[in-house]
Protein backbone atom coordinates (compact mmCIF):
# COMPACT_ATOMS: atom_id res chain seq x y z
CA UNK A 1 0.00 0.00 0.00
CA UNK A 2 0.86 3.61 -0.95
CA UNK A 3 1.50 6.07 2.27
CA UNK A 4 -1.64 7.54 3.93
CA UNK A 5 -0.76 10.87 3.75
CA UNK A 6 2.53 11.22 2.30
CA UNK A 7 2.59 13.42 -0.65
CA UNK A 8 6.01 15.11 -2.55
CA UNK A 9 7.19 17.79 0.21
CA UNK A 10 10.77 19.69 1.28
CA UNK A 11 12.44 17.18 3.48
CA UNK A 12 12.90 18.67 7.47
CA UNK A 13 16.50 17.23 8.58
CA UNK A 14 16.86 18.62 10.93
CA UNK A 15 13.67 17.75 13.14
CA UNK A 16 15.42 14.92 15.52
CA UNK A 17 18.64 15.01 13.50
CA UNK A 18 19.51 13.99 10.24
CA UNK A 19 17.22 11.19 8.18
CA UNK A 20 19.58 7.94 6.97
CA UNK A 21 17.79 5.56 4.39
CA UNK A 22 19.00 1.76 4.98
CA UNK A 23 18.32 -1.62 3.44
CA UNK A 24 15.28 -3.09 5.89
CA UNK A 25 16.31 -6.02 7.76
CA UNK A 26 14.93 -8.69 10.16
CA UNK A 27 16.38 -6.61 12.80
CA UNK A 28 13.51 -3.58 11.55
CA UNK A 29 10.29 -6.19 11.95
CA UNK A 30 9.38 -4.72 15.64
CA UNK A 31 9.96 -1.21 14.67
CA UNK A 32 7.90 -1.92 11.15
CA UNK A 33 5.13 -3.34 13.51
CA UNK A 34 5.33 -0.37 16.04
CA UNK A 35 4.82 1.96 13.00
CA UNK A 36 1.57 -0.03 11.48
CA UNK A 37 0.07 -0.32 14.91
CA UNK A 38 0.74 3.93 14.97
CA UNK A 39 -1.48 3.95 11.85
CA UNK A 40 -3.86 1.07 12.35
CA UNK A 41 -2.90 -1.29 9.96
CA UNK A 42 -4.53 -4.92 11.49
CA UNK A 43 -0.68 -6.19 10.81
CA UNK A 44 0.78 -8.66 13.60
CA UNK A 45 4.88 -9.63 14.22
CA UNK A 46 4.20 -12.43 12.19
CA UNK A 47 2.72 -11.00 8.96
CA UNK A 48 5.98 -8.41 9.05
CA UNK A 49 7.78 -11.52 9.09
CA UNK A 50 6.47 -13.25 6.42
CA UNK A 51 6.40 -9.92 4.15
CA UNK A 52 9.97 -9.70 5.10
CA UNK A 53 10.79 -13.29 4.58
CA UNK A 54 9.91 -12.56 0.63
CA UNK A 55 10.33 -9.37 0.62
CA UNK A 56 13.52 -6.42 0.80
CA UNK A 57 12.87 -3.09 1.09
CA UNK A 58 14.45 0.25 2.69
CA UNK A 59 13.65 2.18 5.79
CA UNK A 60 14.45 4.99 6.95
CA UNK A 61 15.71 6.11 10.28
CA UNK A 62 16.33 9.26 12.70
CA UNK A 63 17.99 9.54 16.20
CA UNK A 64 14.51 8.75 17.36
CA UNK A 65 14.61 5.76 15.58
CA UNK A 66 12.81 3.73 12.10
CA UNK A 67 10.43 6.39 11.25
CA UNK A 68 9.45 4.95 7.94
CA UNK A 69 9.55 1.25 5.61
CA UNK A 70 8.70 0.37 2.27
CA UNK A 71 9.14 -2.97 0.83
CA UNK A 72 9.05 -4.77 -2.68
CA UNK A 73 8.49 -8.43 -3.75
CA UNK A 74 10.17 -9.60 -7.14
CA UNK A 75 8.33 -11.91 -9.40
CA UNK A 76 10.43 -13.61 -11.74
CA UNK A 77 12.67 -10.47 -13.82
CA UNK A 78 10.02 -8.54 -15.08
CA UNK A 79 7.81 -7.46 -11.89
CA UNK A 80 7.40 -6.82 -8.53
CA UNK A 81 4.65 -5.19 -5.99
CA UNK A 82 5.19 -2.67 -3.12
CA UNK A 83 3.75 -2.04 0.04
CA UNK A 84 4.27 -1.79 3.55
CA UNK A 85 4.64 1.94 3.32
CA UNK A 86 4.47 3.53 6.26
CA UNK A 87 5.84 6.79 7.81
CA UNK A 88 5.04 7.65 11.60
CA UNK A 89 2.51 10.46 11.80
CA UNK A 90 4.38 12.78 13.15
CA UNK A 91 7.13 12.91 10.29
CA UNK A 92 5.04 12.47 7.43
CA UNK A 93 4.41 15.39 4.79
CA UNK A 94 7.96 15.88 4.70
CA UNK A 95 9.16 13.88 1.62
CA UNK A 96 9.97 10.68 3.85
CA UNK A 97 7.71 8.45 1.99
CA UNK A 98 8.43 10.36 -1.49
CA UNK A 99 12.42 8.82 -0.96
CA UNK A 100 11.88 5.19 0.23
CA UNK A 101 9.67 5.24 -2.65
CA UNK A 102 12.57 6.48 -4.99
CA UNK A 103 14.86 3.85 -3.43
CA UNK A 104 12.53 1.14 -4.50
CA UNK A 105 12.06 2.28 -7.83
CA UNK A 106 15.65 2.55 -8.58
CA UNK A 107 16.26 -0.57 -7.07
CA UNK A 108 13.73 -2.39 -8.87
CA UNK A 109 14.95 -0.89 -12.17
CA UNK A 110 12.94 -1.49 -15.38
CA UNK A 111 10.36 -3.62 -13.81
CA UNK A 112 6.62 -3.51 -14.33
CA UNK A 113 5.68 -2.28 -10.73
CA UNK A 114 2.26 -2.09 -8.74
CA UNK A 115 1.29 -0.50 -5.62
CA UNK A 116 -2.48 -0.66 -3.96
CA UNK A 117 -2.52 3.64 -3.57
CA UNK A 118 -4.74 5.38 -0.74
CA UNK A 119 -6.53 8.09 -1.29
CA UNK A 120 -3.97 10.64 0.17
CA UNK A 121 -0.72 8.39 -1.55
CA UNK A 122 -2.76 8.61 -4.90
CA UNK A 123 -1.27 11.37 -5.96
CA UNK A 124 2.41 10.52 -4.95
CA UNK A 125 2.21 8.07 -6.77
CA UNK A 126 0.90 9.41 -10.25
CA UNK A 127 3.84 11.68 -9.86
CA UNK A 128 6.21 9.20 -9.83
CA UNK A 129 4.77 7.65 -13.26
CA UNK A 130 1.89 5.25 -11.87
CA UNK A 131 -1.71 5.27 -13.64
CA UNK A 132 -4.52 3.73 -11.98
CA UNK A 133 -6.06 0.40 -13.34
CA UNK A 134 -8.78 -0.65 -11.64
CA UNK A 135 -10.02 -0.29 -7.48
CA UNK A 136 -9.61 -2.94 -4.94
CA UNK A 137 -12.63 -3.33 -2.46
CA UNK A 138 -11.92 -4.35 0.68
CA UNK A 139 -14.64 -6.89 2.55
CA UNK A 140 -14.68 -7.51 5.90
CA UNK A 141 -16.75 -8.75 9.18
CA UNK A 142 -18.21 -11.62 11.40
CA UNK A 143 -21.69 -12.44 11.21
CA UNK A 144 -21.95 -13.92 7.96
CA UNK A 145 -23.90 -16.08 6.48
CA UNK A 146 -22.56 -18.00 3.46
CA UNK A 147 -24.95 -19.90 1.21
CA UNK A 148 -24.77 -23.04 -0.95
CA UNK A 149 -22.86 -22.45 -4.29
CA UNK A 150 -23.93 -25.04 -7.47
CA UNK A 151 -21.20 -26.27 -9.44
CA UNK A 152 -21.53 -27.36 -13.40
CA UNK A 153 -21.26 -30.88 -13.44
CA UNK A 154 -17.80 -32.59 -13.45
CA UNK A 155 -16.31 -29.95 -10.94
CA UNK A 156 -16.23 -30.18 -7.54
CA UNK A 157 -14.04 -28.72 -4.21
CA UNK A 158 -11.48 -30.99 -3.38
CA UNK A 159 -8.59 -30.61 -0.34
CA UNK A 160 -5.12 -29.62 -1.80
CA UNK A 161 -2.88 -32.17 -2.13
CA UNK A 162 1.76 -31.98 -2.28
CA UNK A 163 1.43 -33.17 -5.74
CA UNK A 164 -0.78 -29.45 -6.69
CA UNK A 165 1.49 -27.08 -5.86
CA UNK A 166 2.80 -27.07 -9.58
CA UNK A 167 -0.41 -26.40 -10.98
CA UNK A 168 -0.86 -24.20 -8.31
CA UNK A 169 1.92 -21.83 -9.13
CA UNK A 170 1.07 -22.08 -12.83
CA UNK A 171 -2.96 -20.85 -12.33
CA UNK A 172 -1.58 -18.19 -9.96
CA UNK A 173 1.04 -16.48 -12.69
CA UNK A 174 -1.44 -17.02 -15.08
CA UNK A 175 -4.33 -14.81 -13.49
CA UNK A 176 -2.36 -12.52 -12.17
CA UNK A 177 0.18 -11.92 -14.51
CA UNK A 178 2.93 -12.57 -12.20
CA UNK A 179 5.52 -15.11 -11.53
CA UNK A 180 4.16 -16.81 -8.41
CA UNK A 181 6.84 -19.80 -8.40
CA UNK A 182 8.49 -18.46 -5.06
CA UNK A 183 4.86 -16.86 -4.06
CA UNK A 184 3.07 -19.84 -3.37
CA UNK A 185 5.39 -22.19 -1.58
CA UNK A 186 6.43 -19.69 0.81
CA UNK A 187 1.90 -19.04 1.45
CA UNK A 188 1.70 -22.86 1.44
CA UNK A 189 3.39 -23.19 4.66
CA UNK A 190 0.98 -20.86 6.73
CA UNK A 191 -1.93 -20.95 4.67
CA UNK A 192 -4.85 -24.23 4.29
CA UNK A 193 -6.37 -24.50 0.53
CA UNK A 194 -9.35 -25.57 -0.90
CA UNK A 195 -9.00 -26.82 -5.11
CA UNK A 196 -11.25 -26.48 -7.60
CA UNK A 197 -11.06 -29.87 -9.71
CA UNK A 198 -12.83 -30.87 -13.26
CA UNK A 199 -13.07 -34.00 -14.00
CA UNK A 200 -9.27 -34.30 -12.50
CA UNK A 201 -8.08 -31.22 -13.96
CA UNK A 202 -7.60 -28.42 -11.15
CA UNK A 203 -8.50 -25.56 -12.72
CA UNK A 204 -9.01 -22.99 -9.29
CA UNK A 205 -8.34 -22.41 -5.40
CA UNK A 206 -8.77 -20.74 -2.67
CA UNK A 207 -6.16 -19.76 0.24
CA UNK A 208 -7.32 -19.25 3.49
CA UNK A 209 -4.50 -17.98 6.31
CA UNK A 210 -4.43 -16.00 9.50
CA UNK A 211 -3.87 -12.13 9.45
CA UNK A 212 -3.89 -9.91 11.77
CA UNK A 213 -6.78 -10.07 14.46
CA UNK A 214 -8.69 -12.41 11.87
CA UNK A 215 -8.34 -14.57 8.67
CA UNK A 216 -7.98 -13.30 5.36
CA UNK A 217 -9.13 -15.42 2.46
CA UNK A 218 -7.15 -15.02 -0.93
CA UNK A 219 -6.15 -16.08 -3.40
CA UNK A 220 -8.77 -16.87 -5.21
CA UNK A 221 -7.92 -17.90 -8.49
CA UNK A 222 -11.16 -19.52 -10.66
CA UNK A 223 -12.17 -19.31 -14.46
CA UNK A 224 -13.85 -16.21 -15.39
CA UNK A 225 -17.77 -16.76 -15.75
CA UNK A 226 -20.69 -13.84 -16.31
CA UNK A 227 -21.68 -15.21 -12.54
CA UNK A 228 -18.35 -15.79 -11.19
CA UNK A 229 -19.98 -18.89 -9.62
CA UNK A 230 -16.64 -20.78 -9.05
CA UNK A 231 -15.18 -18.00 -7.27
CA UNK A 232 -17.56 -17.48 -5.28
CA UNK A 233 -18.13 -21.72 -4.07
CA UNK A 234 -14.47 -21.36 -3.19
CA UNK A 235 -15.23 -18.26 -1.41
CA UNK A 236 -18.03 -19.63 0.31
CA UNK A 237 -16.59 -23.29 1.64
CA UNK A 238 -14.02 -21.21 3.35
CA UNK A 239 -17.10 -18.93 5.13
CA UNK A 240 -18.94 -21.93 6.02
CA UNK A 241 -16.50 -23.62 8.36
CA UNK A 242 -15.68 -20.32 9.40
CA UNK A 243 -18.83 -18.41 10.94
CA UNK A 244 -18.66 -16.29 13.40
CA UNK A 245 -14.90 -15.94 12.87
CA UNK A 246 -13.42 -12.46 11.57
CA UNK A 247 -12.53 -12.64 7.67
CA UNK A 248 -11.53 -10.54 5.41
CA UNK A 249 -11.47 -10.22 1.89
CA UNK A 250 -10.03 -7.92 -1.02
CA UNK A 251 -11.95 -8.36 -4.29
CA UNK A 252 -11.48 -6.05 -7.96
CA UNK A 253 -13.94 -4.18 -7.80
CA UNK A 254 -14.13 -5.13 -11.90
CA UNK A 255 -15.40 -8.48 -10.87
CA UNK A 256 -18.52 -7.72 -9.29
CA UNK A 257 -18.33 -9.55 -5.99
CA UNK A 258 -19.08 -7.12 -4.07
CA UNK A 259 -22.58 -6.78 -3.87
CA UNK A 260 -22.71 -10.57 -3.52
CA UNK A 261 -20.38 -10.51 -0.52
CA UNK A 262 -22.32 -7.67 1.22
CA UNK A 263 -24.92 -9.72 1.22
CA UNK A 264 -23.63 -12.60 2.97
CA UNK A 265 -23.17 -10.06 5.62
CA UNK A 266 -19.23 -9.15 4.50
CA UNK A 267 -19.82 -5.00 4.63
CA UNK A 268 -17.49 -2.90 1.92
CA UNK A 269 -15.28 -1.02 4.46
CA UNK A 270 -12.50 0.63 2.20
CA UNK A 271 -11.08 0.78 -1.70
CA UNK A 272 -8.05 1.88 -2.85
CA UNK A 273 -6.71 2.29 -5.67
CA UNK A 274 -4.73 -0.38 -8.02
CA UNK A 275 -1.79 1.54 -9.99
CA UNK A 276 1.03 0.24 -12.36
CA UNK A 277 4.40 1.77 -13.53
CA UNK A 278 6.07 0.23 -16.67
CA UNK A 279 2.88 -2.04 -17.69
CA UNK A 280 1.38 -3.86 -18.35
CA UNK A 281 1.13 -7.55 -17.29
CA UNK A 282 0.75 -11.02 -19.25
CA UNK A 283 -2.27 -11.92 -17.78
CA UNK A 284 -4.26 -14.87 -19.17
CA UNK A 285 -7.78 -13.62 -19.65
CA UNK A 286 -9.41 -16.87 -19.20
CA UNK A 287 -8.67 -16.98 -15.18
CA UNK A 288 -9.30 -14.17 -12.86
CA UNK A 289 -7.75 -13.53 -9.56
CA UNK A 290 -11.11 -12.59 -7.53
CA UNK A 291 -9.58 -12.15 -4.68
CA UNK A 292 -5.85 -10.54 -3.77
CA UNK A 293 -3.16 -12.54 -1.50
CA UNK A 294 -2.95 -9.08 0.42
CA UNK A 295 -2.97 -5.64 -0.74
CA UNK A 296 1.04 -6.02 -0.36
CA UNK A 297 2.30 -8.98 -2.76
CA UNK A 298 -1.30 -8.30 -4.51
Amino acid sequence: MCLQNEEAGVSDPNKNGMIEYRPFTSDDIAAGHALSSAVRWRHRPDDWRFAARIGQGFVAQDDSGVIGTALAWRFGREAATLGMMIVAPERQRHGVGRKLLELLIDELGPRTLLIHASPAGESLCGKLGFRSIGTIHQHQGAAFQPPLVSLPPGERLRPLGVNDVPRLVELASRASGLDRSDLLPALLDIASGIALDRDGELIGFALFRRFGDGHVIGPVIAPDSPDASRAKALISHWLALNAGMFVRIDTPAEFGLSSWLEGLGLPHVDSIEKMMRNGPLPADPQLKQFAITSQAVW
